[in-house]
């Protein structure tokens, strides 16, 4: 009726193996979200399926130091080069947001030897700004 651990774990598990296949993709999109606290970074194929992203975050970078141009160049390799092994030849890039991240990615992304045929900003543009604050009463 009791049983020891010895006995209920005979059969250990294999080690998990990564089900992540090289994909064959040529052309494919460059995500970049440059905000004022971080720059993320992520390439889908044409359908918009993505095929890996990075950010500064993810790399180490904690606080202010998320924010700069290097920890955006810092990101946008890593993401290239996995992008670079699924066969990755021609990027049209995206760009989005206000932050220093933006040229710096791009940067990045030309010096990796990746054909980049399109640049596009897609920053959102508010047609009329948020709502103004009430009026302060002293």
């Amino acid at each position: 009726m009791t049983e020891t651990k010895a006995q209920t774990n005979e059969k250990k598990p294999a080690a998990k193996s990564s089900n992540k296949k090289k994909k064959n993709i040529v052309n494919g999109v460059v995500h970049v979200f440059a905000s004022f606290n971080n720059t993320i970074i992520s390439v889908s194929d044409s359908n918009g399926n993505i095929i890996c992203w990075s950010s500064a975050g993810k790399h180490g970078f904690k606080g202010s130091r998320k924010a700069t141009p290097y920890a955006a160049q810092v990101a946008t390799g890593h993401v290239i080069n996995i992008a670079k092994e699924h066969g990755l030849q021609n990027v049209t890039v995206e760009i989005k947001g206000p932050g220093v991240g933006r040229e710096a990615s791009l940067r990045a992304i030309q010096a990796a030897g990746i054909n980049v045929t399109l640049i596009t900003d897609i920053t959102y543009h508010p047609h009329n700004g948020c709502r103004p604050a009430k009026r302060r009463r002293v």
